[in-house]
């Protein structure tokens, strides 16, 4: 899994690539988290390009989405597809997080 991240407007924008399991899913945590650190408190995150996401995978949203709602920050989900899709809908996670089509419409919603 490769994450990669920009800063656009007033958000982050972070693409995951590839795989998120046990094995990659605190590279994850530490990309967000190291965003947090330093006063970010809006977080979208780009899934276009992630292939599989396991239950660790899940958590990880979980622990960064309650990181930035205890400093009144926001994690939206962008680009859910395909089986990746289907994993976030079936596990409820769908329902958690502000969910839309691309980062761009994600960074509207925003503000």
């Amino acid at each position: 899994m490769e994450c990669t991240s920009r800063k656009m407007d007033k958000a982050v924008v972070i693409q995951v690539t590839g795989r998120m399991d046990a094995v990659t899913a605190p590279d994850f945590d530490a990309a967000c988290g190291a965003w947090i650190d330093q006063g970010e408190t809006r977080l979208v995150v780009d899934l276009t390009a992630l292939d599989y996401i396991s239950s660790a995978g899940l958590r990880s949203f979980l622990v960064v989405g309650k990181r930035l709602k205890g400093s009144g920050g926001t994690l939206a989900l962008s680009g859910l597809d395909g089986m990746v899709r289907e994993v976030f809908d079936l596990s409820g996670f769908a329902a958690l997080f502000p969910v839309h089509p691309c980062p761009e419409t994600a960074l509207e919603a925003l503000g």
